[in-house]
């Protein structure tokens, strides 16, 4: 439940501080007094929008905090642990908003900041806010599919689920073939252009590394003469007169002499020995290079073209013969698939179908298991109605197919499968008998949507395990004995979770076990709202204000306390 709420510097609060209770709250004051703007608060808490514009006028910014206390079991928790908000189930939790006047917003859960999906996500799970108009939403045809599985989730959620996996599976098999079918003036173009370049990269034999080779045999033939003429010099120098015959000469001279000075002459003797071979060596090495050198200018011509030819094909599939190869690979094997689209569209039809076939089995036995569900649900609204004074009131759930001219074969029809299945619901209403049922929106007052509303809040209360229930203004339109059946209504709905009403109506206010006042008032030309919780005096008070207007008489008093009297008796 909800424990403490405060809000500062909001709308036309400055600062408020309330403590609540277990069980049925009433928040009752004057038209404009501020009401709505406790709700507001709470439904920023519970992850609403907001905006600048709730900045009470020349503050920084606006400031809410709730602290709830929860059941150990209840699934916020393992939201908040999913979420990586560390929480106590033994402990409360502690929600803080706050709005900027530049329009920024912060949230903390427990200290720890969260963003507004994360808020919100807790809040749904905390609080639920019923607005003036929400009832409206009864007339709205395509909520009342969402309304009937979220009574009937234990038996609904699992087909559904179920359901929407083969969906999934169903629309993306659904697209590839769309695809495949819409792509196939261009699928024949770009097989024309595969095939052609193909055919060019094969026909090159391109191998990896070649070039490079080939660069460098153009650099040796392009330069053959001048190579020719530069070893041909150099081989003759060494062979020659002044080359090898002169160190030969050299070392002549030095083996006469070296035996009268070995230390010294052998060891320079044997370097010069060495430097002769090695010289002898490389002279025999060029003359054998001369003889290979190769100078033909038709084959430079052949490995320019060579050259050119690769050259082409890098700038057209890569920069590299890597490239070019691995981009010969993928577009054969899309040639491949383009070639077999025919047999390929017939694969994905088959199994779009048998996908379909599933889906629309599994389809069936959701719509069984919603058929099983409206019937309860119908039931339940009818007994919680005859409460509220609608005791004639028959109401049933249609389920039809959604039908389509352009949908898939089903039982005679051509429906269209979406994420929630194949059905449409609407709630049909006999507000009296031998009336025929007809859509809400064509019989059903405003008096009678708020009860109905009502009645299916106070059913879905039992599923939805949600601890705070505020309605605003639900009992608008009604009076008399119905004001008084929505009074209790709401009161034995809070044994299953805290309710809280903002409501004109002294037959609702006194069923509350507890009524807050909220007043507006000018403290130093500046309007302030303040809430008070009531004694027993002071709702006395309230509830004659409340059936007397401005002016308080004796018997407006004694009127109240006997509603009052009457009220705790019908508790008790």
């Amino acid at each position: 439940m909800l424990v403490t709420l405060s809000i500062r510097n909001l709308a036309v609060v400055e600062a408020v501080d309330v403590h609540f209770h277990k069980g049925f709250h009433v928040l009752s004051g004057e038209t404009g007094a501020g009401k709505s703007i406790i709700i507001d608060a709470l439904g920023l808490i519970a992850g609403g929008r907001g905006s600048a514009d709730l900045v009470r006028y020349g503050c920084d910014k606006a400031e809410m905090e709730a602290l709830f206390e929860l059941p150990t079991k209840h699934p916020v928790w393992s939201t908040l642990e999913q979420q990586g908000i560390k929480a106590n189930t033994e402990e409360h939790l502690l929600i803080r908003r706050e709005l900027t006047a530049q329009g920024k917003s912060s949230s903390r859960i427990n200290g720890q900041m969260v963003n507004l999906t994360m808020l919100r996500e807790v809040g749904e799970q905390l609080v639920n806010i019923h607005g003036q108009h929400e009832h409206q939403s009864l007339l709205r045809a395509e909520r009342h599919l969402a309304l009937l599985d979220t009574f009937g989730d234990s038996v609904i959620g699992p087909v559904k689920a179920l359901y929407r996996e083969r969906y999934n599976a169903f629309v993306k098999a659904e697209k590839e073939v769309r695809e495949l079918q819409s792509s196939s003036q261009k699928a024949y173009q770009l097989l024309d252009m595969y095939r052609f370049q193909l055919e060019e990269i094969a026909a090159a034999e391109l191998k990896v590394g070649e070039d490079e080779l080939l660069t460098e045999e153009r650099v040796k033939l392009s330069h053959s003469e001048k190579m020719m003429d530069g070893v041909s010099g150099a081989y003759e120098l060494l062979n020659g007169r002044g080359g090898l015959n002169t160190i030969n000469d050299v070392l002549y001279r030095l083996n006469d002499v070296q035996t009268y000075d070995s230390k010294i002459l052998q060891p320079i003797a044997e370097q010069i020995q060495s430097a002769f071979y090695q010289l002898e060596d490389a002279a025999f090495q060029l003359r054998s290079y001369r003889e290979d050198i190769e100078f033909n200018p038709g084959k430079l011509h052949e490995v320019e073209q060579r050259l050119n030819q690769i050259t082409g094909l890098q700038r057209k599939y890569g920069d590299s013969i890597e490239q070019i190869l691995e981009y010969y690979s993928r577009i054969e094997q899309e040639t491949d698939l383009l070639e077999n689209k025919d047999e390929r569209l017939e694969q994905l039809i088959a199994k779009r179908d048998e996908l379909l076939s599933d889906l629309l089995k599994i389809a069936e036995e959701l719509t069984e298991a919603r058929e099983i569900c409206a019937e309860e649900l119908a039931e339940q609204v009818e007994q919680e109605l005859k409460d509220l004074q609608m005791e004639r009131t028959s109401l049933k759930v249609r389920i039809d197919p959604i039908e389509d001219p352009r949908g898939y074969e089903y039982k005679g029809l051509r429906v269209r499968p979406t994420k929630q299945g194949i059905d449409n619901a609407e709630f049909l209403i006999s507000p009296n008998p031998g009336e025929p049922l007809r859509p809400l929106g064509k019989i059903a007052s405003g008096g009678e949507l708020s009860r109905i509303m009502l009645a299916m809040k106070s059913i879905f209360a039992r599923h939805d395990q949600i601890p705070v229930l505020i309605f605003d203004e639900v009992d608008t339109g009604v009076s008399g004995r119905a004001a008084q059946s929505i009074a209790e209504k709401l009161y034995r709905l809070s044994s299953v979770c805290q309710v809280f009403s903002i409501t004109h109506l002294p037959q609702v206010a006194c069923m509350a076990d507890h009524q807050y006042l909220i007043e507006k008032n000018v403290h130093d030309g500046r309007t302030m709202t303040q809430v008070q919780g009531l004694t027993e005096e002071g709702r006395v008070k309230e509830l004659a204000r409340m059936l007397g207007g401005v002016e308080i008489t004796e018997k407006t008093l004694h009127h109240a306390q006997e509603m009052l009297n009457l009220a705790e008796g019908k508790k008790a």
